[in-house]
């Protein structure tokens, strides 16, 4: 009994089941169903009369053969053949031209798309394989039935397509000369100006950004007297300028970790003319725990310029599979960090607090006149 496959298959399963039931891949049913479509439309009419006299199948076959063998396959094919022959017979026939050459291209496809036993290799280059005798014999017969469809065709059109044909080439050969120069260097100054346009667009973006931070930098540079103040505002510029030319574009892609720990120590710089230096090892996307992390590195750092009385701190970031850790740390005069008073919010608060609100901690190692190190861990669940 014939049932329906409910899984691979493109309209209702008929031939999915068909082919389960007779051993033979369904492209080879499906080729057939095409062939007899050829016939006054007879294998689409088959094709409704099976779907109405079979049911869906409701679990696995227990009657599907085994794949059949080159003799019952040859049967297989000798049978469809001797039913064509028979349709024409009898008079149900819709011409040799249409069914034969319709049965070479559409049976010579199917046994091109037919890939079984075909490893990643294509079935063109199995033709050359000896080791595979069962693949190279499937796809020479249907390279030999596509070309001899194809040859069908193009010799029942061939009278009527000749002189047309050579019409089109004759007249084509004439507008390419007469008109070929001319579109050539059309497309050749459409190029160029595009090319020109490009670089334009690309010289008034430069210009902008340099007019909107390095000319007002220097200007302000010139106005100013304090050198130390001219030291920040260079090293400042000179940092975004470096980011600017060989970053990423600011508009691709989320927010990371150093790009949050880089604003936070610009921030400072040009705040307290303080110097920051910023190594970061390993990134990620910036979420509401890495901001408060930052955030609270951010607020080390203002306290090491306002408190630690050092010219510079130092920042190393670095993240692993397991945490994100920051260490801040300046050679400034330092504290006692064993007797923080409760006044201190920027360090209860804004570190400490910060960090343990998100799950993370914040330690600090001080002494007097040896400097501070902040370190800020926060744990990383499993990527």
């Amino acid at each position: 009994m014939i049932t329906r496959r409910r899984e691979d298959r493109l309209i209702a399963g008929v031939a999915g089941g068909i082919a389960d039931r007779l051993g033979v891949d369904e492209v080879y049913v499906r080729a057939g169903f095409l062939v007899l479509t050829l016939i006054w439309g007879m294998g689409v009419l088959l094709y409704l009369v099976l779907w109405v006299l079979t049911l869906d199948r409701t679990e696995a076959p227990a009657e599907v053969r085994a794949p059949a063998g080159r003799e019952r396959r040859a049967a297989y094919a000798l049978i469809f053949g001797a039913s064509l022959l028979l349709f024409r017979s009898v008079g149900l026939w819709t011409g040799d031209l249409w069914i034969w050459t319709g049965a070479a291209l559409i049976f010579g496809a199917a046994f091109l798309i037919d890939r079984r036993d075909i490893d990643s290799r294509s079935a063109i280059l199995a033709v050359f394989d000896p080791a595979s005798g069962r693949v190279r014999s499937r796809t020479v017969i249907g390279i030999v039935l596509l070309l001899a469809g194809l040859l069908i065709l193009a010799g029942v059109a061939a009278p009527y397509v000749g002189t047309v044909l050579l019409a089109v080439l004759a007249t084509g050969a004439g507008m390419a000369l007469l008109f070929g120069p001319w579109v050539w260097r059309l497309a050749a100054d459409l190029s160029a100006e595009r090319s020109r346009r490009i670089r334009e667009e690309e010289r008034a973006g430069m210009a902008a950004h340099l007019h909107d931070s390095v000319l007002q930098t220097l200007a302000l540079i010139q106005r100013t007297d304090a050198p130390r103040r001219v030291v920040t505002l260079a090293r400042v510029q000179e940092r975004e300028l470096r980011r600017w030319l060989y970053g990423p574009p600011p508009d691709e892609g989320p927010e990371l970790l150093s790009s949050a720990l880089q604003t936070e120590a610009d921030r400072v710089e040009s705040a307290f003319d303080f110097k920051v230096e910023l190594v970061t090892v390993g990134d990620l996307p910036v979420d509401d725990r890495i901001r408060a992390m930052a955030a609270a590195a951010g607020e080390a750092l203002t306290n090491a310029a306002r408190h630690s009385g050092a010219d510079m701190a130092s920042v190393y970031s670095e993240v692993t599979e397991e945490a994100a850790e920051v260490w801040i740390s300046d050679l400034g005069k330092g504290f006692d960090a064993g007797r923080i008073e409760e006044d201190r919010h920027g360090v209860s608060e804004s570190i400490i607090g910060r960090l343990a609100g998100c799950g993370g901690e914040a330690s600090v190692e001080s002494a007097p006149g040896e400097g501070t190190e902040w370190r800020l861990r926060l744990e990383l669940a499993p990527r």
